[in-house]
């Protein structure tokens, strides 16, 4: 990436490990300010120290509203804002402590609500990137029972959430360009990419698991390969707001950066709607 971003002060969430500290570590090389948004902060701290440059850990965790909230309370100007963490889990329905099924509360609810208390610190002509997934082209969204009491599976939350972030980000650019703001808000996804959250989420189930876990390695593209499409989400300067960004092999699995379609669903202006007037009532963050 050679696009220089100093002067620039960019937020990004999750970036301890992962695709966010891939994300972080170029965007300070870049020569930007670049705010860790963590849950854990001494493991945020450490990130830091080992990223250099100008990069600083401050604690949020996107599961909670009052932590939104308090994290947004104390934003500088900034200059770009990566929705990167997401929560994926194996497990048993969990909820966060506003009592929202965790995939959906973590991965689009506290993102929801991050922007929109963000809002006021962005510059005329800051970026927002929504972090996306091809699983989102498989889910549905069942406004009846968004919260998975009914049914529950935890891969199918999982797309459902992701799912719930294109929407919002593709709305949210339209209420962008609506209200004729200069900010952007675009979308990119990583195929399928060895991150942390991938062995780990299936080593612990037994001979299958450790199969798949192992299966992961071969098959998957590289951390810092998956990290493309959001990198040049943030930087490109020619990226028009609603572009999505992602693989370019077989069926966007991994490959060099393109110009991607969201689902039908996901693109409809009607489910955007929706979602967004749900979203402002389950966090109580209105915008635009």
């Amino acid at each position: 990436m050679t696009t220089n971003l100093h002067g620039r002060v960019a937020v990004v969430t999750g970036a301890n490990s992962g695709l966010g500290r891939v994300t972080a570590t170029e965007l300070s090389r870049a020569g930007a300010h670049v705010i860790l948004a963590v849950r854990n902060v001494e493991a945020g701290q450490e990130a830091a120290r080992a990223i250099g440059g100008d990069v600083e850990a401050r604690e949020l965790d996107l599961a909670s509203l009052a932590s939104v909230r308090a994290f947004a309370a104390g934003l500088p100007t900034l200059d770009l804002l990566v929705n990167n963490a997401g929560a994926v889990l194996l497990g048993p329905r969990r909820e966060t402590s506003d009592g929202f099924e965790l995939h959906l509360g973590t991965n689009m609810l506290g993102h929801f609500a991050l922007t929109g208390l963000a809002l006021p610190n962005l510059a005329p002509t800051a970026r927002v990137v929504n972090l996306s997934s091809i699983t989102h082209k498989r889910a549905r969204l069942d406004f009846d029972d968004l919260m998975f009491r009914r049914n529950y599976s935890a891969s199918k939350a999982y797309g459902v959430s992701k799912l719930a972030c294109t929407v919002f980000g593709l709305e949210l650019d339209r209420r962008l360009r609506a209200t004729g703001s200069s900010i952007t808000a675009v979308l990119a996804h990583p195929g399928i990419t060895r991150t942390n959250l991938t062995p780990r989420a299936w080593e612990h189930r037994g001979r299958l698991g450790r199969f798949v876990a192992s299966a992961a390695l071969i098959t998957t593209q590289s951390v810092e390969r998956g990290t493309e499409p959001q990198l040049r989400a943030a930087t490109d300067p020619d990226l028009r707001g609603g572009e999505f960004l992602g693989p370019s092999g077989l069926f966007e699995m991994r490959g060099p950066v393109t110009k991607v379609r969201p689902s039908a669903v996901a693109a409809d202006p009607a489910v955007g709607r929706r979602l967004w007037a749900v979203a402002e009532e389950l966090t109580g963050v209105s915008y635009l």
